[in-house]
C-alpha cells in the first residue's frame, strides 16, 4: 500500500506524491510537502520555450534545494526537438526525474497545442517522449489525463504509447481536459491503464484522505498516489496518510494555533525566496486554503487580502488566534 516505488533509476521513500500545480508547488511549499514526509515533489511546469530564450521569470522556478530529493522537474511544450534539447541541456540540475506536461488543462497552453492538446495527438506525444527520452539518462515520466474529452478517451493508449517510448512511470488524472478540476475523478481509467502497460501508474484525482488512498488502491492497483488539491492549505496530509498506514489511526485535525504557525512560517520562507512584494501577495490564496473551515474564515480571508507586509499579516493572524483562545 504505502511503500518505496522504484521509477527507473530512482527509488521513492514512499508511494505518496505532490502533484505539479502551478502557482502552488513552489519550493516553500514543496519543503513543507517534504517534512510531512512526501515521498516525490512534483515542481511547477516549465516552458521548454521559457528555457530556450532565456526568460528571466523561469530560473525561479527551476530552483531546487538539496533539501527536497528526490524531486520531479516538469517541463511542458509541443515540439520534439526543442524540449529533448532543453532536456538535455537542464540534466545537469538536481532534479531526479523529468516529467512531461501531457494534461495542463489551461486555454492558453492547449490553443498552443500544448499540455492536454496532446491527448489530441498521440504520434506527437509519442515523439516528444521518444526524443527525450533518448536526450537524458534521468528516467523521464508522463502525465495525462482520461483523454481530451468525453468523446476521445485515450488514456490507455497514451499509456502505451509512453511506455513504448521509454517512460519510466505514468500518472493519470480521472478527469477529461473539458471537466478541468470539476466533477467526480473517473479512477477506472487509472485501472485501465495499470492493467494495459507494466511501468508504474500513478493515480491522480480526488485524493483528500487516507481512506481515498486505500480505495484508490483497491479499485485501480496502481502504484502511486498523487495528491493534488487535497494538499492545498494543508501539506499534513502526507504525514496524515503516513500516520494512518502506519497506526490505524487518524491524527486530529492541526489546530487553529498550528494553522497560523504553519502560515507564518510559509509566509517566512515565501518572503525570503520571492522578496516581500510577490511573497506576501502569494501567501494570500495559501492563507486562504490554510484558513478554510476554521471559525471566522470568511472574514480573515478578506482581511488577509489586503495586508502588504509580514508584520500586518502576523497581527491580523496573531489577533484572530487571541480572539479564538
Amino acid at each position: 500500500m504505502i511503500k518505496p516505488l522504484k521509477i527507473g533509476s530512482v527509488t521513492l521513500p514512499n508511494n505518496l506524491i505532490l502533484a505539479p500545480m502551478a502557482g502552488v508547488t513552489d519550493l516553500p511549499f514543496r519543503l513543507l510537502c517534504k517534512e510531512q514526509g512526501a515521498g516525490l515533489l512534483c515542481m511547477e511546469m516549465v516552458s521548454a520555450k521559457a528555457i530556450l530564450y532565456k526568460n528571466r521569470n523561469t530560473e525561479s522556478l527551476l530552483e531546487i534545494d538539496p533539501r527536497e530529493n528526490p524531486v520531479s522537474l516538469q517541463l511542458f511544450g509541443s515540439d520534439p526537438e526543442i524540449i529533448s534539447t532543453i532536456a538535455h541541456q537542464i540534466e545537469e540540475r538536481p532534479f531526479d526525474i523529468l516529467d512531461l506536461n501531457m494534461g495542463c488543462p489551461v486555454p492558453k497552453i492547449v490553443n498552443n497545442g500544448e499540455g492536454s492538446a496532446l491527448m489530441k495527438n498521440p504520434k506527437l506525444a509519442g515523439e516528444i517522449i521518444r526524443e527525450t527520452v533518448k536526450a537524458i539518462d534521468k528516467p523521464v515520466t508522463v502525465k495525462i489525463r482520461k483523454g481530451f474529452d468525453d468523446e476521445h478517451i485515450n488514456a490507455v493508449e497514451m499509456a502505451k504509447i509512453a511506455e513504448d517510448a521509454g517512460a519510466a512511470a505514468v500518472a493519470v488524472h480521472g478527469r477529461t481536459r473539458e471537466q478541468f478540476y470539476s466533477g467526480k475523478a473517473d479512477w477506472d481509467i487509472i485501472r485501465q491503464v495499470k492493467e494495459a502497460v507494466s511501468i508504474p501508474v500513478i493515480g491522480n484525482g480526488d485524493l483528500l484522505t487516507a481512506e481515498d488512498v486505500i480505495a484508490m488502491e483497491e479499485q485501480t492497483g496502481c502504484d502511486g498516489f498523487m495528491i493534488a488539491r487535497g494538499a492545498q492549505g494543508n501539506p499534513w496530509i502526507f504525514r496524515q496518510i503516513l500516520h494512518y498506514f502506519e497506526t490505524g489511526e487518524h491524527l486530529a485535525k492541526p489546530t487553529l494555533e498550528e494553522v497560523t504557525q504553519m502560515i507564518l512560517r510559509h509566509a517566512r520562507m515565501m518572503l525570503e525566496f520571492k522578496g516581500e512584494y510577490i511573497g506576501i501577495r502569494e501567501i494570500r490564496k495559501h492563507a486562504a486554503w490554510y484558513t478554510a473551515g476554521y471559525p471566522n474564515s470568511a472574514r480573515l480571508r478578506v482581511a488577509i487580502n489586503n495586508v502588504e507586509s509580514f508584520e500586518a499579516l502576523e497581527e491580523l493572524l496573531m489577533n484572530n488566534l487571541d480572539e479564538r483562545l
